[in-house]
C-alpha cells in the first residue's frame, strides 16, 4: 500500500506528467509552462516537436528523447535523475500523455521511487466526446482499434452491446476501413460523429448515422486530413436476445458458420463454438471431427 501526499515537502524525485497543446498554442496552462521551465529535464516522444513548443515559449530547459522504440533504456535514464532528486517533466507530441501514447511503465516506476504529478490539460478525446453531442454520463475510450481485419471484428464485436458511448483514436489512412468495420459490426443506424482538426482552424464535426458518415467519407467533399476522433452511440440492444445466434444448429453447423462467414480457422472456430455454449475445446472437437 501506498499513499502520496503531491504537495507536501519531499526530497524524493518529480515525475511531472505535462499535457501539451493538440492544435492551439494557446489552449497550453500557465501551470504547464511553469512546470517546463522549472524541472530539470523534459522527456518528450518527439524532441523536434517538443522543441518548436518551448522555442515558442522561450523555454530553455534541455530534452531528452522517451518513446515507445527507447523507453527501456531511456526509461532507465529517468530513473537515474528521480533517484538523484531531480524533477522531470514527461509530455507527448500533443495532448494527454499515456493516453494512447508511451508512459505506463515510467509512471508504475516513478511511483517506487519518486512521486508523479499529473497537471491537468488538453486531451482530444474529451473534446471530441463533449462535442459530439451524443451521451456523456458514461462512455468507453478505447483508443486505435486493430489494423487486421480478423482482429478489428473481434474487438467490435466484445464493444457491440456496450451501452456507453465510445470513443477511438483514428489516423486518416485507416478512417474509411474503420468506420466501414463499425458499421458492419454495430449496425447501419448507429449514430456517430467524427471530429478532426480539433482545436485548429479547420476543425470539424461530421454527425450522422454510421451510413450517412461512411457515404460522406466516400464522397468529394470530404476532407480527409489530420487525425480523426471517432465517437460512437452506445447500444441500446441486450446482449442476450443475440449472443444464441447459433440456437437451433448442431455443434458441426455451430463451428461450420465461423468458418465460412468469418474465416476462422478450424481450430478458432471450435474455440469459439465450447466458449459460446459453455463446453470444453475437446468436446466440441471430438464431435466436429467426428462428424
Amino acid at each position: 500500500m501506498q499513499i502520496q501526499k503531491s504537495y507536501e515537502n519531499h526530497e524524493e524525485g518529480v515525475l511531472y506528467i505535462v499535457p501539451t497543446p493538440i492544435g492551439n498554442l494557446e489552449d497550453i496552462t500557465f501551470r504547464a509552462l511553469r512546470t517546463l521551465k522549472e524541472v530539470d529535464i523534459i522527456a518528450a516522444e518527439d524532441t523536434r516537436q517538443t522543441q518548436k513548443l518551448l522555442n515558442h515559449f522561450e523555454i530553455s530547459t534541455p530534452t531528452m528523447s522517451y518513446h515507445e522504440h527507447n523507453k527501456g533504456s531511456a526509461g532507465h535514464k529517468i530513473v537515474g535523475f528521480l533517484e538523484a532528486h531531480k524533477q522531470v517533466a514527461l509530455v507527448s507530441d500533443a495532448g494527454m500523455p499515456v493516453i494512447s501514447d508511451p508512459g505506463f511503465e515510467m509512471i508504475t516506476e516513478a511511483n517506487r521511487i519518486g512521486r508523479v504529478i499529473v497537471l491537468p490539460g488538453a486531451n482530444a478525446a474529451l473534446c471530441a466526446l463533449i462535442g459530439s453531442g451524443l451521451p456523456a454520463e458514461q462512455f468507453y475510450f478505447y483508443g486505435f482499434l486493430p489494423r487486421k481485419k480478423k482482429e478489428l471484428k473481434a474487438v467490435l464485436d466484445d464493444l457491440k452491446y456496450i451501452k456507453a458511448t465510445l470513443v477511438f483514436y483514428e489516423s486518416p489512412h485507416r478512417i474509411k476501413e474503420t468506420v466501414k468495420g463499425l458499421e458492419s459490426s454495430l449496425g447501419s443506424e448507429r449514430r456517430m460523429v467524427l471530429a478532426r482538426e480539433l482545436t485548429k482552424r479547420y476543425e470539424e464535426y461530421i454527425r450522422g448515422t454510421s451510413q450517412e458518415v461512411l457515404q460522406w467519407l466516400g464522397s468529394e467533399e470530404a476532407q480527409i486530413r489530420g487525425e480523426f476522433c471517432v465517437v460512437v452511440e452506445g447500444s441500446n440492444e441486450d446482449r442476450l436476445e443475440e449472443e444464441k445466434w447459433w440456437d437451433g444448429l448442431s455443434i458441426t453447423e455451430h463451428v461450420n458458420a465461423y468458418i465460412q462467414n468469418q474465416d476462422m480457422t478450424n481450430k478458432d472456430a471450435i474455440k469459439q463454438t465450447a466458449k459460446d455454449r459453455g463446453m470444453q475445446k475437446r468436446e466440441v472437437y471430438q464431435i466436429f471431427h467426428q462428424s
